[in-house]
């Protein structure tokens, strides 16, 4: 066996034992996806996937065995600390502990704790939630999709420190399902994808997606199957080449039967169809799932005759943001999306007349009405509209209407899932003001592990604000009209 050691295939198939999923004690063999990711590797890797393939169990067993054959060190990233140790516990150590004896005695351990194995040869094997300082040859982050999703701050310190820790002859691997079409997880994954086939630098990362359908476990006998899983699959062939057998079919029946809209998610079939899925605690996850399975979201026709009204979120220290909706018969085209921040007025102003359309009105927040800071006579943002702004030689001016300040933000966000159905919206122009849409989403309480009965202040608050507005001020409320002026 000793001469067959210098080959880390063979320690990686031969050497170690890890726990199945009824919980017996196997040797690991790495499956078909798990060996086409080995032989793949590069220096920076994202694995999208399906659910239960066994990538974190790999990698934690080819960290272990890196520590301890090439004195390699190694993180492990989880999205919380809890899960972190469990790992540790269930993958790392019980990996380690089961190692032939002789194997142990060869390098043994330095410094042991419930997070860190630290060997006699330098190598050693952390967990953590983030990681800063010093330097690493290896870097997993297990479900960085949904670090994005629920701890954004978590995910960008990841970002600006765990990854700077790792040089570029070292590798960092991502893994995780999709979860909603924002955040590094979905950008990396949109760029990564465009990459594949292409020759890769040190500092691109390479794609990699395991469908469910590639597991040769995921399959039952088969049964009859409802017509919109047929279309479905049928579907799969035409266009995307994909082969399902009946027994296949069935499993996914049978999984779809729990999991209900997160299949997609969780089973991709496709790579663009694991974030089609909404994120979780999205307040407009099934009307967005709705627009799209409508074709609601594309190219809308030109109504270029019809007016268009804007609705506006305000930012003094953070975004701006701007919807611009015409109304077209019962519903509402949603032509144009514009967010910037650290900008005046006369910034916006500017954006709307170059964008050339014929305004019928201008619609904002209650906080329009507030003074400008620093100065306590200085004329509110409605009056410095009113008053007007030169470009382009000219005096632009806007009357804004001013949407009530509303005591309920759940009943305005119902609003909101109550117009939805009733619009359409431009994807191009559109697509930053939908991405804050997808993602606007309950606030997540880490200790008790539920979610809070309020939005999440983040980002897509500003866009979603202002879409908010918009239900709001067609719900018919009251609307405030009246310009007060200043006297001096």
């Amino acid at each position: 066996m000793f001469d067959k050691l210098a080959d880390p295939l063979y320690r990686l198939n031969n050497l170690y034992y890890i726990t199945d999923k009824t919980g017996k004690k196997v040797k690991f063999r790495m499956t078909a996806e798990q060996l086409a990711y080995w032989q793949n590797e590069h220096s920076r890797n994202i694995i999208l996937k399906a659910r239960q393939l066994g990538f974190t169990t790999q990698v934690c067993i080819i960290q272990l065995d890196k520590a301890l054959f090439e004195s390699d060190k190694c993180a492990l990233i989880a999205h919380t600390l809890h899960d972190a140790k469990r790992l540790f516990r269930e993958k790392v150590k019980f990996a380690y502990d089961n190692l032939p004896e002789l194997i142990r005695l060869a390098n043994p351990v330095k410094i042991e704790t419930k997070e860190e194995l630290v060997f006699d040869n330098g190598g050693s094997v952390t967990v953590s939630t983030s990681f800063r300082g010093g330097t690493l040859q290896r870097l997993h982050i297990s479900e960085f999709g949904k670090i994005c999703a629920k701890y954004p701050d978590k995910a960008r310190e990841i970002v600006t420190g765990a990854f700077e820790a790792v040089p570029l002859n070292g590798k960092i691997t991502l893994e995780s399902t999709a979860e909603g079409r924002q955040g590094y997880f979905f950008d990396y994954c949109q760029t990564a994808e465009k990459l594949a086939n292409k020759d890769l630098t040190a500092q691109d990362w390479r794609f990699f997606f395991f469908a469910w359908w590639q597991n040769k476990d995921y399959q039952m006998p088969s049964v009859e199957l409802p017509e919109r899983l047929v279309s479905y699959f049928s579907e799969l062939k035409s266009k995307h080449g994909i082969s399902t057998t009946a027994e296949q079919q069935a499993w996914y029946y049978a999984k779809e039967k729990t999991l209900g809209e997160d299949m997609k998610r969780e089973y991709p079939s496709i790579p663009s169809e694991a974030f089609a899925q909404s994120i979780e605690g999205a307040y407009y996850a099934k009307q967005l799932t709705w627009l799209y399975a409508n074709n609601r979201i594309g190219a809308l026709p030109d109504n270029s005759h019809l007016p268009v009204s804007t609705f506006w979120d305000l930012g003094v220290s953070d975004s701006t943001t701007i919807w611009f909706v015409r109304a077209v018969g019962d519903e509402f085209h949603i032509i144009d999306y514009y967010e910037n921040s650290g900008e005046g007025l006369n910034h916006y102003f500017k954006v709307l007349k170059d964008k050339g359309y014929h305004y019928d009105r201008h619609i904002a927040p209650h906080d329009i009405d507030n003074r400008q800071l620093g100065a306590s006579r200085a004329k509110s943002l409605r009056e410095l509209a009113y008053d007007g702004y030169e470009i382009d030689g000219a005096i632009y001016s806007v009357r804004f209407d001013v949407v009530p300040r509303t005591s309920n933000v759940n009943e305005d966000i119902e609003k909101v899932r109550q117009i939805l159905p009733k619009c359409a919206f431009d994807a191009i122009k559109c697509e930053q003001g939908i991405k804050a849409l997808e993602s606007y989403r309950k606030e997540w309480n880490d200790k008790l592990g539920v979610w809070r009965d309020k939005p999440l202040h983040d980002w897509s608050s500003h866009g979603a604000d202002a879409f908010r507005y918009f239900a709001v001020y067609h719900s018919k409320p009251v609307m405030v009209t009246d310009l007060k002026v200043s006297m001096y």
